[in-house]
C-alpha cells in the first residue's frame, strides 16, 4: 500500500463524526462505572445521545452537503464548510440540552457543550482561514479522555502527528492549519470543561487536575509544533537544532513532570520522528531532519 492510500485511510477514519464513535464509546464506558459497578442503563442513554448528536446528525449533513455541492466528504473548499459547521454547532448543543433535561452525567453534558462552542470557534476561524477540522475533531475527545483517564487517554495523542502528516500529504491543509487545529482543540476542550463545570455548577469528581491535563497536552503537541516551526523558518542545520531542543525538552519533562507525562512525551516524539522519516521527501518534516 502506497503512502497516499495510507494517508487516505487515516484521514477517512479520523473524520470528526467517525472518530467520535470509538472515542465516545470509551468515554461512555468509563462514565458508566460507579463504585465498581457498571450502570448499563446509564451507558445506553449516554451512548445513544453521543451517537446521534455527535456522529449521526453531523455525518448526515456532511454527506448531504457534499453530494449537493458535488464535492468530496472533506468539503475541501473553505467557503463550503459553513453550513456543516453550523449544523454541527446546533446538533452538539441539542445533545447538551437533552443531557441537561435528563440530568445525564455531568462530564458528558459539559463535553457536548464544549463541542458546540469549539465548533463555533472553528466556524469563526474558517471565515478567514482553513483550520483543520480533522485535527480539531480528534483533539477534543482525546482531551476528554486525558481528563478521565490520564496517561491512557493521552496515548491516543499518537494519532495527532499521524493525522498532521495525512492531511498535509493529501494537500487538504497546510502544515500550520493541521497543527493549529489540534492545539486549539486540546486546550479549548480542557479549559472549557473546567470553566463550564463552574459556570453550570455541575461538579465532576472524576477528572484529573487542570495543571496535569495541560502537561499531558504539552507532551503531545510540543514535538509536532517544534517540527512545524522548523519547517517554516528554514534555519541552517535544522536537524541539529531539532535534536538539541528535543533533548532539552526531554530533560525538562524528566525533571519537572510525573513519569507518566514524560513517557507520553517520549512516545509522541518518537512517533513524530518515525513519521518524518517514513514520509520521505514528500513531507517537510523529513527535510527538517535531513538538513
Amino acid at each position: 500500500m502506497n503512502k497516499v492510500k495510507i494517508a487516505k485511510r487515516i484521514s477517512d477514519f479520523t473524520q470528526p463524526p467517525i472518530i467520535t464513535v470509538p472515542l465516545f464509546l470509551l468515554i461512555c464506558l468509563m462514565l458508566s462505572f460507579e463504585n465498581g459497578a457498571f450502570d448499563f442503563i446509564k451507558f445506553i442513554v449516554m451512548e445513544v445521545i453521543s451517537i446521534v448528536f455527535a456522529s449521526v446528525l453531523p455525518i448526515i449533513i456532511i454527506l448531504f452537503w457534499a453530494k449537493r455541492l458535488n464535492t468530496d466528504t472533506d468539503i475541501s473548499n473553505r467557503q463550503d464548510r459553513f453550513m456543516p459547521l453550523i449544523v454541527g454547532i446546533i446538533s452538539y448543543f441539542i445533545g447538551f440540552l437533552i443531557c441537561m433535561a435528563l440530568n445525564v452525567d455531568n462530564f458528558l453534558t459539559i463535553l457536548l457543550l464544549c463541542y458546540s462552542v469549539n465548533t463555533g470557534v472553528v466556524l469563526l476561524i474558517t471565515s478567514k482561514w482553513k483550520i483543520s477540522v480533522h485535527t480539531t475533531g480528534l483533539s477534543g475527545p482525546v482531551a476528554a479522555l486525558i481528563l478521565l483517564a490520564g496517561p491512557f487517554g493521552a496515548l491516543f495523542g499518537i494519532l495527532y502527528p499521524l493525522l498532521i502528516w495525512s492531511r498535509v500529504l493529501l494537500k487538504k491543509h497546510t502544515l500550520a492549519q493541521a497543527i493549529c487545529g489540534g492545539v486549539q482543540g486540546f486546550f479549548l476542550t480542557v479549559l472549557e470543561m473546567y470553566l463550564f463545570m463552574i459556570i453550570l455548577s455541575k461538579p465532576i469528581y472524576s477528572m484529573i487536575g487542570l495543571d496535569l491535563s495541560i502537561l499531558y497536552i504539552l507532551a503531545i503537541i510540543l514535538t509536532p509544533v517544534l517540527l512545524g516551526i522548523l519547517s517554516y523558518i528554514h534555519v541552517n542545520r535544522s536537524k541539529f537544532v531539532f535534536y538539541s531542543v528535543l533533548i532539552l525538552m526531554t530533560l525538562a519533562f524528566l525533571i519537572f513532570t510525573p513519569l507518566e507525562v514524560f513517557l507520553i512525551f517520549i512516545v509522541i516524539s518518537f512517533t513524530s520522528v518515525l513519521i518524518s522519516y517514513f514520509a520521505g521527501e514528500d513531507f517537510i518534516w523529513f527535510k527538517v531532519l535531513n538538513s
